[in-house]
């Protein structure tokens, strides 16, 4: 008995010192994370600006939006495999030099051509970090349930820093320049290259992996070009030679990359890691809610400023409600998730979500209809469903993924989470007005609601 209480005691006081630790390790992981997604939405509220700075039309101003995404989600099953490759600190190091280097660049361009590339330097860095992050989170908590709580924390972050990103900006940009922006980023990657050797653990090269570069090249000119096409669409009709020669030729890649992959002894992307229904239906609705929250951050954000004439410092307090309600919402989905399940927190949060991007579809473009009537109630029902949406979609995409295999699965949920706002968005722009456009999100979010919702 004694020899016992001695054990526990030592296990207590060995554990005690671990766990500040792993809280420091998970807060500056989550804080990287949602810095990439704040990197991705920092320029929403700025745009008039940057376009009248610069003499941009709107082809601009999507291709600039977009261009961070494009290397992002290009290069991010690369990433993955980097990381589970060379090791998840080692990878995530790297990443952040990128990173934080065209974050420091971007500011001092010149012209639209310079801002360009940094967004796209951006994108790289952000490629090695996201998937990196998730292979260290995985060493940070190796207990399966608590890698899964922490999933469940993890999957709201996302839209937190898009959030963030949009109320962030537009004070920035109101007090200094849209330029002071990417302060964000280079503060967050100074700190995150100072304590990620103190608080994040030393993950260990994989072991005989190769890195698959047919697969790699193909999956990346794959996806970047595919999506490059879908951009154009905003400026260019489907039909036209812009639109279909890098449309087509990214999905003539990606099938080969898909045929490379069944013959590769060691594929970039295994064949049987998709299979999982589960898994699919979390990779869904990670796209889903991404690209719904990024259409409504961009059309509103624009809409605001250019319909109502309202200033950028103005147009950040309007999504003041949805951060509050986003965090709410957030601290709720870790324990609904023990209780109902990932399935059934998911597609709890699609519905509330479609319900709040119809009633921004019926009166959010209104500029008679106030903004406490026309706006808010829609913000409030899409941040705490996007929450539950995410949080439980998190835990799907990543539940029984070995160790080995985390950084793919960092590189496949967040390639989810870059695509869906870029296909999605593309998509909806085809359908004509902002309010049909949202419409038409929340009718896919209902339909994907009643299929994950029965999910356990």
């Amino acid at each position: 008995m004694q020899a016992t209480t001695r054990t526990r005691g030592h296990d207590r006081a060995a554990a005690g010192p671990d766990r500040p630790r792993t809280r420091g390790g998970f807060a500056l992981l989550g804080g990287v994370q949602m810095t990439l997604i704040f990197t991705l939405a920092g320029l929403a509220v700025p745009l008039p600006r940057i376009r009248a700075e610069f003499g941009l039309d709107r082809a601009d101003l999507i291709l600039l939006t977009a261009a961070y995404g494009l290397t992002f989600a290009g290069l991010l099953l690369l990433g993955g495999r980097l990381a589970d490759r060379f090791g998840g600190r080692r990878t995530l190091t790297a990443g952040l030099l990128v990173f934080g280097t065209a974050s420091a660049l971007a500011p001092l361009a010149p012209g639209y051509e310079a801002l360009l590339a940094a967004r796209f330097g951006q994108g790289v860095g952000a490629a090695l970090v996201a998937p990196a992050a998730m292979a260290v989170l995985r060493a940070l908590f190796p207990a399966p349930a608590a890698y899964g709580r922490a999933m469940a924390t993890w999957g709201g972050l996302s839209v937190l820093g898009a959030t963030s990103g949009n109320l962030l900006s537009g004070v920035i940009a109101a007090a200094v320049s849209w330029r002071g922006t990417f302060a964000v980023p280079v503060a967050v990657t100074l700190a995150a290259l100072l304590l990620a050797p103190r608080l994040l653990p030393a993950t260990p090269p994989g072991t005989g992996r190769a890195l698959d570069l047919p697969g790699a090249l193909l999956a990346t000119a794959g996806i970047t070009l595919a999506s490059f096409g879908l951009v154009l669409t905003d400026a260019h009709p489907w039909g036209s030679a812009p639109v279909l020669v890098p449309l087509l030729t990214g999905l003539a890649l990606l099938a080969a990359f898909a045929a490379v992959e069944r013959r590769t002894a060691d594929p970039l992307l295994p064949p049987d890691f998709l299979r999982d229904g589960r898994r699919g239906l979390g990779l869904a609705a990670i796209g889903l809610t991404a690209a719904g929250t990024a259409t409504v951050f961009l059309l509103l954000s624009l809409a605001l400023q250019e319909g109502r004439g309202w200033s950028a410092l103005l147009t950040s307090a309007a999504f003041v409600p949805f951060a509050v309600a986003l965090l709410g919402a957030g601290r709720l989905a870790g324990p609904l998730i023990g209780r109902y399940g990932p399935g059934g927190v998911t597609g709890a949060g699609l519905g509330t979500a479609a319900a709040g991007l119809g009633l921004l579809a019926a009166t959010g473009f209104d500029t008679t209809v106030p903004y406490a009537y026309g706006l808010l109630p829609g913000l409030v029902l899409l941040a705490a469903g996007s929450a539950g949406s995410f949080a439980g979609a998190a835990v799907l995409a990543t539940d029984g993924v070995p160790a080995h295999r985390a950084g793919l699965a960092g590189g496949v949920l967040n390639t989810a989470m870059e695509l869906g706002p870029t296909v999605v968005f593309a998509a909806l722009l085809t359908l004509g007005s902002d309010a049909v456009s949202l419409a038409a999100a929340a009718v896919a979010f209902t339909a994907l609601a009643a299929t994950t919702i029965r999910t356990k």
